[in-house]
Formats: structure tokens, C-alpha cells, sequence
């Protein structure tokens, strides 16, 4: 399975996020994870939308993980992101091969399987210590 650059960056937002209890702003999670700020504000709107993180606007505002999210797991999260989509398309264009083939719910079943995984772990537990603490050092203190 491949994740998108996206889904990666959010994933790791949620994580310095979820380390802390002050705001961190689109800013510094875009100056920790070395991305550009455009696009952290769109990874940042799209966790939003999933009621993922809380965004406080103003100039005390900022990004805070949203009351539950800790408990989400690792699959879910991906699943919201990436969608549930095969890795392969048998419809465009046709493959000559759909009849016969045992490629298809092969890579059908170990999708499930790496999703399944992901399953397995919550927030939280990316995030407890001693991870906790070196994602914490990564974020700017609080001002």
C-alpha cells in the first residue's frame, strides 16, 4: 500500500497535535514537518472536516486535536483519507485478463490486510511516551 504524501503529513500532524495541550498553529506544524504552509492549511482543513482537530482562529488561535481523537485508530484515519478505492482498475480500459484473473482480489485481500493493521493502533498509542516526549521537542514551545 502506498500512501499519499497527503495522508503521511496528516497522519504526523495528528501525532505532534495529539502530544500537545496547547494550540500549535498551521505554522509551526508546517515549519516542524518542513512543508509549505499552503499545503499544511489544506491537510490541516481536511482533518478538520473529519473532526479530527479543532481550529481556533485569531491571533491566540491555532490547531488542537479535537476531544475523542485519541482513541481513533490508525486505519480509520487512512481509510477518511485515502478512500477505499483497489489498488488496481480492471474497468479503464478493459484488461483482457478479468475473467481468469487472481491478481485483482489478491491485492484486494492484502489491502484489507494492511488496513486491518492499521486497525490495531490508535492515536494514542503512536503517541505515548517515550514517543511523546521527541514529538514534543519537535513542535516550537508555547508562546
Amino acid at each position: 500500500m502506498h500512501l499519499t504524501q497527503s495522508t503521511d503529513l496528516a497522519l504526523r500532524a495528528l501525532m505532534l497535535t495529539a502530544t500537545r495541550e496547547d494550540r500549535l498553529t498551521v505554522r509551526d506544524l508546517s515549519k516542524a514537518l518542513d512543508v509549505p504552509l499552503t499545503h499544511m492549511a489544506k491537510i490541516v482543513q481536511r482533518l478538520q472536516r473529519l473532526d479530527l482537530v479543532v481550529t481556533v482562529r485569531g491571533r491566540t488561535g491555532g490547531v488542537l486535536l479535537a476531544p475523542g481523537a485519541t482513541q481513533v485508530t490508525v486505519g480509520h484515519i487512512v481509510r477518511a483519507l485515502e478512500g477505499t478505492d483497489e489498488f488496481v482498475s480492471c474497468d479503464g480500459p478493459p484488461c483482457p485478463l478479468r475473467c481468469a484473473c487472481r491478481l485483482r482480489p489478491l491485492l484486494r485481500r492484502a489491502q484489507e490486510n494492511f488496513l486491518v493493521t492499521l486497525d490495531e493502533v490508535t492515536l494514542a498509542e503512536l503517541t505515548d511516551e517515550p514517543a511523546g516526549e521527541l514529538l514534543r521537542s519537535l513542535a516550537p514551545p508555547v508562546r
